[in-house]
């Protein structure tokens, strides 16, 4: 049941302006402990609540849209196979943001030793549907310049992401994009606080700078 709901991940569900609902609340041990013992169907729900989060993060750090499908599926793969370490140390989210971005490393580090450069702009199509990436963030109502306005500024702000190094892009996405707290990206990335405001600052130095420059 695992794998055909990860096939099944559809554009529905890998909506990256769809949002988790939050934590378990107080049954999350209860549910944790479902996941350990392999429960199918927790697993299921596990993937439908936070698999838009983890594509939405994914497709910023790679720019990519199938690059950031098939990740997500890594990433649920992973932690089905990962949980029974799971100490609860973090909550389920910031967790599964680790995994995320541990692949995202590892496919970076597999694709450079191969000198691959692909450059994929939020104009592009998600999947296979006719909707661009930049259309599912929502407006009040844009008039047409409005909308291609924005449209821009994603994609000028996506393009001087994906210049910055990964230890800065990392950070800037989940604390100025994503909205997680010092603590969970401190877990997620495994930094201490002091290494993490470093990089923060340092990003957003480095990303004001290309923007300007544009």
């Amino acid at each position: 049941m695992l794998t055909s709901k990860l096939i099944a991940l559809g554009e529905k569900e890998l909506d990256p302006t769809a949002s988790a609902a939050g934590s378990f609340g107080p049954a999350e041990a209860g549910f944790v402990e479902m996941l350990r013992a392999g429960d199918a169907h927790a697993f299921d729900k596990l993937i439908t609540r936070y698999s838009a989060d983890i594509y939405a993060l994914l497709f910023r750090l790679t720019s990519d849209n199938e690059e950031a499908a098939d990740l997500t599926q890594e990433t649920f793969l992973r932690a089905f196979k990962a949980i029974s370490g799971f100490r609860g140390d973090s909550d389920l989210k910031t967790w599964l943001y680790r995994i995320a971005i541990n692949e995202s490393r590892n496919k970076f580090r597999w694709w450079k030793r191969r000198r691959r450069e692909h450059t994929v702009s939020l104009d592009d199509n998600i999947g296979s549907s006719e909707t661009v990436y930049s259309e599912t963030i929502s407006d009040a109502s844009p008039s047409p310049e409005q909308e291609t306005l924005r449209r821009e500024r994603e994609r000028i702000l996506q393009n001087a992401l994906m210049e910055l190094p990964v230890i800065f892009r990392e950070p800037i996405v989940l604390f100025d994009i994503e909205g997680l707290s010092y603590d969970e990206i401190c877990k997620a990335l495994e930094l201490n606080l002091g290494t993490l405001k470093s990089r923060l600052a340092r990003g957003r130095k480095e990303l004001k700078s290309k923007l300007t420059g544009y």
